[in-house]
């Protein structure tokens, strides 16, 4: 299981990286923090579905990830004074539509 989903995660990784440097040059150092922490929700979250996936159904797994994501994005919130919502909600969409696309093209 973790032979397919090992290059989604590596696509997510640079996506975030990407984007942690465009936040810096964007935003500064709180921008780059912010795609960090969105990068780092969808990347936590996928790797907790391919847990999950192999182990229950893709549903509980998909259940799984969405409360996570939820979750993290709420501590992320909560919790950074200084967050770049847009950075940090960028990210964290764009590593969710990568995992998502590389998800349904593995199904075809």
């Amino acid at each position: 299981m973790w032979r397919v989903f090992r290059p989604i995660i590596g696509l997510q990784v640079l996506c975030t990286a990407a984007a942690i440097l465009l936040s810096a040059w964007l935003a500064g150092i709180h921008g780059a923090i912010s795609a960090a922490l969105g990068g780092s929700i969808g990347i936590i979250a996928g790797l907790a579905f391919a847990a999950l996936a192999a182990l229950y159904t893709a549903l509980r797994a998909e259940a799984v990830k969405v409360v996570l994501m939820v979750v993290l994005l709420w501590i992320a919130l909560a919790t950074y004074r200084d967050v770049v919502a847009i950075g940090l909600i960028g990210t964290f969409i764009a590593t969710v539509l990568i995992f998502t696309m590389a998800i349904l093209v593995l199904e075809k």
